[in-house]
């Protein structure tokens, strides 16, 4: 039995569990419907053209987990941002974790997707919100929704702020000897609130996992958001992550992208502007070696008029790694006076290491201002020459110029112990110790 073939007989499983009067039970029937329908995708697709899940198909992954796995904070404290305060939202194998967790209902409503799916008192948000930005058409955003049932329900209303940031972060244990996980995250932010966001999947093991995630986020007019993806998962991790994101007028979101491990990574980020004096922001930094290989894809749909949207990643990669970007702005006829602006620069450390680079536009508007662009090339030799000369050695020299064509993504961070960890992570990525912080 493969993998797609097993998923729809647990889907039937799946089903018997829960009840199928739930308000969400067509939904999640009729996304089972077209996965079956279109299946994994495959490299005939074009937007999978540089993208295999053939290996990651032939696996027997756990659909369900046996049984919880308890891990103690100490074990995992280190993967908190443990300098400043937040609200978390922990999950262990897929099951939510209370003893990691710390929840709240004081004016916002920061807690679980499984409470928000099956309480009447969220019933009229989930009808409004849930599955309402994801796509129909993409199969594994589907396959999630069919089996949507555990994720983060974050709700700021009208004029609120959390005290304090939000992070959601998922483990893997390897209690499993293979898992899959699907967790499904809903997160509205009313007009005039604001909210920060810091996500991380993280394996605990050398197990393999297999995440397949889907984030839907609801920006009401002048609402400001901040989302923060820490991606350093171990060699046998695989993330499918698709954020769907709905803005309305005058609304700001912002979503900062760092990749720096697991074995495939592929981020689907898509933005829709529904409304004027919109501001979208993308910027990622990826850093990879070995064989690791990591898929940026994003999109913009400027529908309206007066908007801008603002897109920076930065790629490094070392030994056989490989790495794509595929950024695409679409501005519809009626989008007048928009301002996109996409930049994809890469550095290839190695002769072995691959990039494919594809930014597009599609502009039907004629009284706008778009540009997009890429560089692939190697550092700068007369840079390296003149810090050897200053007295710096040649691998320090080397990374203190990776650190700097990092830093215009990492100055947008606007959660300082975040940028801190982040700094770190890079350091320790290229493998030394500069000694202060961008």
């Amino acid at each position: 039995m493969d993998l797609k073939e097993k998923l729809i007989s647990s889907f039937m499983m799946f089903e018997n569990n829960i009840d199928i009067e739930h308000p969400v039970h067509d939904v999640r029937t009729e996304a089972m419907k077209n996965f079956e329908q279109k299946g994994f995708p495959s490299r005939k697709d074009e937007a999978w053209k540089y993208t295999s899940l053939n290996k990651i198909q032939k696996v027997d992954f756990s659909i369900f987990p046996k049984e919880v796995n308890a891990i103690e904070y100490k074990d995992v404290k280190k993967y908190f941002i443990n300098e400043i305060d937040t609200y978390k939202i922990v999950f262990v194998d897929g099951i939510y974790s209370s003893f990691l967790s710390e929840t709240t209902h004081d004016g916002v409503d920061i807690c679980l997707m499984s409470s928000a799916l099956t309480k009447d008192m969220y019933k009229p948000i989930i009808d409004v919100y849930f599955n309402k930005v994801a796509s129909k058409d993409e199969s594994l955003t589907s396959l999630n929704t069919a089996f949507s049932r555990e994720g983060a329900y974050i709700y700021i209303p009208k004029n609120k702020m959390p005290k304090k940031p939000v992070e959601i972060i998922h483990f893997a244990t390897g209690n499993e000897s293979t898992l899959m996980l699907q967790p499904r995250n809903l997160i509205i932010v009313e007009e005039n609130a604001e909210l920060q966001v810091i996500e991380r999947h993280q394996s605990l093991t050398s197990n393999e996992v297999l995440t397949n995630c889907v984030t839907e986020i609801f920006a009401a007019k002048n609402a400001i958001i901040d989302y923060y993806k820490v991606q350093n998962d171990t060699e046998n991790s695989s993330l499918i992550d698709n954020t769907y994101i709905d803005q309305k007028d005058k609304s700001v979101v912002k979503v900062h992208t760092f990749s720096f491990g697991g074995k495939m990574t592929r981020n689907n980020l898509n933005f829709y502007q529904n409304g004027e004096y919109i501001d979208s922001t993308m910027k990622g930094v990826t850093i990879l070696g070995e064989k690791q290989h990591v898929d940026h894809h994003t999109l913009v749909h400027h529908i309206e008029p007066n908007c801008e949207s603002h897109q920076d990643y930065k790629g490094i990669y070392g030994e056989r790694s490989t790495g794509v970007f595929n950024g695409k702005i679409i501005v519809d006829k009626i989008a007048q006076k928009t301002n996109a602006f996409q930049q994809n620069n890469n550095i290839l450390i190695s002769d072995q290491a691959t990039i494919n680079t594809k930014p597009q536009l599609e502009i039907f508007a004629d009284d706008v201002k778009c540009s997009h662009g890429c560089t692939i090339g190697q550092l700068d030799e007369d840079a390296l020459f003149y810090l050897q000369s200053r007295g710096i050695p040649k691998k320090e020299a080397r990374a203190l110029l990776m650190y700097a064509f990092a830093n215009n993504v990492l100055e947008s961070v606007r959660i300082p112990e975040l940028k801190t960890r982040i700094n770190k992570l890079i350091a320790k990525k290229l493998g030394v110790n500069l000694g202060f912080d961008l």
